[in-house]
């Protein structure tokens, strides 16, 4: 069914692509003008004359093969049918992923059969032509990806049509009349496809939930959290279950664990964190050495494997964090209260606890579960302070008293030698070829109603490198401790960077004038370092390190280890956040199932929930993402008749991508509406080239714009080009 009604008039100029499919689909199979008339349903002469003649031009250009006098046919590339997914572009065509081939198959959008993106598909591939890459068709959708859209009705007078803003859902969705739900027209739904029958242009639908009207802010973080098929809420049996579970410290239990409610321990965390998952310790040893113990939230205590809300968490499989709000990983009752290592209170701990000389050279180690009484709590501008002024003194405006305060002499001294020797971590680390990506984070003030007021940067400062150096310190010998032991595991690996994305940053960064050595991994990562010192504090500073993430390989969690290339780490895992991730809670409980003895358990079993903890992931950073944009698009329009300079990010035919320096909003000015000359694209300069005054406009100019247009549904940003910078 469709909205518009067929174009007539339109005459078919030959039958070449209607023969090329019946070919196509029946490969190797020789078929005659009349068995060709038959299946196309023509019995008039002229049509015959025409295929006729078609066969044979086809024959001449050896897109078909003419087997024997007057039979033709189109050799396949095998006789199989082909399993893998759908890679929608943009453009409404498509691509076939499948292991067995190494370049993607073009699919056109004619042969797609009704697959939507990411679907899993049965394919028939075929050569259209001798030399080109080949094409293939969709026979048979065999999973859909989803079947639940977001997006906008436009209700009619017996039926209605739900939009998406999603760029690769290439359809919309019919909507009966009986099945609207309540929803009123312009309203935001959440739509389910129930079926698609052959002959219809739309796919077949019924609204399962209204979400408010476009624009709204509720409206439009809901929207981003179903549109990725992220909950929001926990279902009800799952609260209760959650807040029926012992979270009693018993004195049975504490006997089990070491004990480590006397040594001097603390938290560092943001100001507003509400769960604390870490703790350190910090003891000085006879010796002269130091014992230094990560404290993690014992998470895996509470969550016991096969109940309803162990399967909560894992299908979320990570916490979501939005501009203005968390959808955690579990319910309130263990991430704020049982499991947040508060001060002051008894916790259950895991623990890493290392015995670490002056040289910050581990000596010894110890893994297992434990007791803690947290001393204090700091957020990381309080240690920051410490660490500063080598002084105990926290001044008013930083403290999270309000009030100024002095830190025990004791925490004052662990500090300070705790950022010397993550320091020193660090340094090792760096010449060992890791790759230090301190990329700048948008962040906003938010009013009581959760609106824009300005925008600010995170920056990380020693405090948070202190915590990050003894996170990675824990995480690093958990995993090396049992994959010297050649036992299952959960690691976090990430591969070495794609050579051909290496070659495509080099050749935009000489740009700027800055260059990469590629001659090996390390000289890349050294180089790599370096350009980030470069960039530091310069207005291209955001593009180049968004180029640079680009091409590196993307993280993942997989029982096959590879080590991590950005960290320089040959065994790595995720063991210090189980209150917000998934991988980190199996972590936990295989360490300690190993510590008891256990064997190797099934590689199988684990890499497919490592698959789907990368999944979640994936999907979440997607969120996190839409809700920034979202955010900034919302800031912009309170701020239209501002000028702004801004650093040209990206430059294509249609425009360039300009990146507003003081808020790091991206949007686009188009390239004919670009005024002061009659531009064209260059493609060897990927400049904006003037027709008059030659002038070029490329990545990295300083450009003055002002909103034009701030689109808040389809996140998307539109400038006016006002001048360039001079």
């Amino acid at each position: 069914m469709s909205k518009f009604p067929k174009k007539f008039g339109k005459k078919e100029k030959t039958f070449s692509e209607k023969i090329l499919k019946i070919l196509s689909k029946n490969a190797n199979k020789p078929f005659n003008y009349k068995q060709i008339c038959a299946v196309l349903e023509l019995n008039d002469t002229k049509s015959r004359n025409e295929i006729i003649k078609d066969l044979k031009i086809l024959a001449a250009q050896k897109v078909i093969i003419e087997s024997e006098p007057g039979k033709y046919l189109v050799k396949a590339v095998s006789q199989d049918y082909y399993e893998g997914t759908i890679d929608m572009t943009s453009r409404r065509t498509a691509y076939f992923i499948c292991d067995e081939f190494e370049d993607d198959v073009f699919i056109p959008t004619n042969n797609l059969n009704h697959a939507l993106d990411k679907d899993k598909v049965k394919v028939y591939v075929y050569n259209r032509r001798r030399g080109k890459k080949p094409e293939g068709e969709v026979i048979e959708v065999l999973e859909r990806s989803k079947t639940e859209f977001v997006g906008v009705i436009d209700i009619q007078k017996n039926f209605a049509f739900v939009t998406t803003a999603n760029a690769k859902m290439y359809t919309d969705i019919f909507i009966p009349k009986d099945k609207y739900n309540g929803a009123e027209q312009g309203d935001v739904v959440v739509v389910k496809i129930e079926d698609w029958p052959k002959k219809a242009d739309s796919p077949f639908g019924s609204v399962i939930n209204v979400l408010g009207k476009p624009g709204e802010h509720d409206t439009e973080i809901h929207a981003i959290l179903a549109e990725y098929g992220l909950p929001y809420d926990f279902p009800v049996e799952v609260e209760v279950f959650a807040q029926k579970l012992d979270t009693a410290i018993h004195p049975e239990e504490i006997a089990k664990r070491r004990d480590m409610r006397d040594t001097l321990t603390f938290t560092i965390d943001p100001k507003d964190a509400k769960d604390f998952d870490d703790a350190l310790s910090f003891k000085k040893l006879e010796n002269g050495n130091y014992e230094i113990g990560i404290h993690i939230a014992d998470v895996s205590h509470y969550l016991q494997e096969g109940t309803i809300l162990d399967d909560e968490a894992y299908n979320r499989a990570t916490s979501v964090y939005l501009v203005d709000r968390v959808v955690p990983m579990l319910p309130e009752v263990l991430s704020n209260f049982a499991c947040s290592l508060r001060p002051n209170e008894e916790k259950y701990t895991f623990s890493a606890i290392f015995e670490i000389d002056n040289k910050a050279t581990v000596l010894n180690q110890w893994f297992g579960r434990t007791v803690i009484n947290s001393d204090q709590r700091f957020a990381y501008e309080e240690a920051q302070v410490i660490i500063e002024t080598k002084a105990a003194t926290i001044p008013a405006e930083i403290s999270l008293t309000g009030k100024e305060y002095k830190a025990s002499d004791e925490i004052t001294e662990a500090t300070l030698k705790l950022n010397e020797l993550a320091k020193i971590l660090r340094k090792k680390r760096m010449s060992a070829g890791a790759i230090s990506f301190d990329k700048v984070e948008v962040k906003f003030n938010l009013d009581e109603k959760g609106e824009p007021e300005g925008v600010y940067f995170k920056v990380s400062k020693d405090a948070n490198h202190l915590i990050e150096e003894f996170m990675l310190l824990a995480n690093r010998k958990v995993a090396e401790f049992i994959g010297k032991q050649k036992k299952t595991f959960v690691y976090r690996i990430h591969d070495e960077p794609n050579e051909d994305k290496l070659f495509a940053m080099q050749a935009l960064i000489m740009k700027f004038g800055y260059k990469l050595d590629l001659r090996d991994n390390k000289n890349i990562s050294k180089s790599l370092n370096q350009l980030m010192e470069d960039v530091n504090g310069k207005k291209e500073q955001n593009l180049i390190d968004t180029l640079a993430i680009r091409t590196m390989s993307k993280a993942k969690y997989s029982t096959e280890n590879i080590g991590h290339y950005g960290l320089a780490f040959d065994y790595y895992s995720h063991f210090t956040s189980p209150i917000r991730r998934y991988p980190d809670v199996m972590v936990h409980r295989l360490l300690q199932y190993y510590l008891d003895g256990g064997k190797s358990v099934s590689a199988e079993e684990f890499e497919e929930k490592c698959e789907h903890s990368s999944n979640m992931e994936s999907l979440a950073t997607n969120a996190e993402r839409d809700s920034i944009k979202y955010m900034q698009i919302k800031y912009m329009q309170d701020h239209k008749d501002e000028e702004f300079l801004g650093v040209i990010s990206g430059v294509t035919e249609w425009g360039i991508y300009v990146e507003i320096v003081s808020n790091k909003c991206e949007g686009m000015c188009r390239i004919r509406e670009i005024k002061d000359d009659y531009y064209t694209f260059d493609e060897k300069q990927y400049a904006l080239v003037g027709e008059i005054s030659k002038s070029l406009l490329q990545l990295g100019d300083e450009v003055y714009v002002k909103v034009k247009n701030a689109d808040l549904v389809k996140k998307q940003l539109d400038f006016t080009f006002l001048r360039k910078n001079e």
